[in-house]
């Protein structure tokens, strides 16, 4: 039995999507149970079998200061959830609240793997082969020394060679250009460790890529800073939207506007489908000693019931595990990383 805990209160939503989501989790999944925290109130008529509540007196906003969530809500539902995953009762914990605040509970409670000086945040941008490219990070470490690059990089080839089945997952260093001159010196430095790493077996480098192979989908896993990761995730995210618009706007003109969106209207929403966050929704935050994931703050059913879903499936195929085996493995490239000021 795979249990996961629960959030139910984080996120733009709170308990009106969690709880519908959890609901329908738990029916498609037999061997799953689920731990449910949250303010007493919102459970009112909540039941299932393998679904236990637990709960909480205090809720973490989206604009609580870190100082606030980490150190004055101690109580918080999403504080409850993590814990629940250190004191062993939850493989993997799921929360859709304050991206800073989850991060800084979680690193506080669970504390990092050895070889691991900052975990990063790990998800999935649709690319055009119809599947997804796994980017990290996508905002915990704006700033980034060669090393962290390097231990994203061996991280994020566990999480995909566990969710994807594929073993030996293909990595790229998002540069400015494929040439190897080309980048600032901390890129440089990182492409010359993650070069070494291919040499010793720990990861498969692909090489430099640029920006547009996020969405072409010509590797498997690509690594950069949080501050650029992050960019590309809302970049990526805004294109399903602009798509709905457009067919919403042209069906709302004249009638030679809304013939040519008919006849466009099956290709553009297959492409809006493609490029649809929602489908691949949950960010794995990567490095902790234990599972924990980040749902899409504004994430309805359908996405949120998805955040679980890759928490399962992380969970069952024991991704800790396979983390921590790879960082052994690459211990002796995953030197200390310089402090960045």
């Amino acid at each position: 039995m795979i249990t996961v805990a629960v959030d139910c209160m984080g996120g733009d939503h709170g308990p009106k999507v969690t709880l519908p989501a959890c609901r329908e989790f738990l029916e498609r999944h037999a061997d799953a149970a689920l731990i449910l925290v949250g303010l007493p109130e919102v459970f009112a008529g909540f039941e299932h079998p393998r679904a236990r509540i637990v709960t909480a007196s205090e809720v973490v906003t989206m604009d609580d200061p870190l100082e606030i969530a980490l150190r004055k809500k101690k109580d918080s539902s999403m504080r409850v959830a993590i814990q629940q995953v250190k004191d062993g009762q939850a493989q993997a914990a799921v929360s859709a609240g304050n991206t800073g605040a989850l991060m800084a509970i979680s690193r506080y409670i669970l504390k990092t793997l050895d070889g691991i000086e900052r975990p990063a945040i790990a998800g999935q941008i649709p690319n055009a082969s119809g599947g997804a490219t796994t980017v990290l990070d996508l905002g915990a470490n704006v700033d980034c020394t060669a090393e962290h690059l390097l231990q994203f990089a061996v991280m994020g080839s566990a999480l995909v060679s566990v969710l994807n089945n594929k073993e030996s997952p293909s990595v790229g260093l998002l540069n400015i250009g494929e040439e190897v001159i080309k980048g600032n010196e901390v890129i440089k430095k990182a492409g010359e460790l993650l070069r070494s790493a291919a040499k010793s077996g720990d990861l498969n480098f692909y090489g430099n890529v640029e920006g547009n192979d996020i969405f072409k989908g010509h590797v498997d896993i690509v690594v950069c800073d949080g501050f650029v990761g992050n960019v590309a995730l809302k970049t990526s995210e805004g294109l399903a939207g602009m798509i709905g618009g457009f067919l919403k706007a042209e069906f709302s003109k004249n009638i030679f506007t809304k013939m040519a969106a008919i006849g466009a209207y099956s290709v553009l929403t297959a492409l809006k489908n493609r490029v649809d966050h929602r489908r691949y929704n949950g960010a794995a935050l990567l490095g902790l000693r234990g599972l924990v994931f980040k749902s899409h703050g504004s994430a309805d059913v359908l996405a949120f019931g998805n955040a679980l879903n890759r928490a399962y499936d992380a969970a069952r195929n024991n991704l800790l595990d396979r983390v921590q085996v790879r960082i052994a493995h690459a211990a002796p490239l995953l030197v200390p990383a310089e402090v960045v000021q």
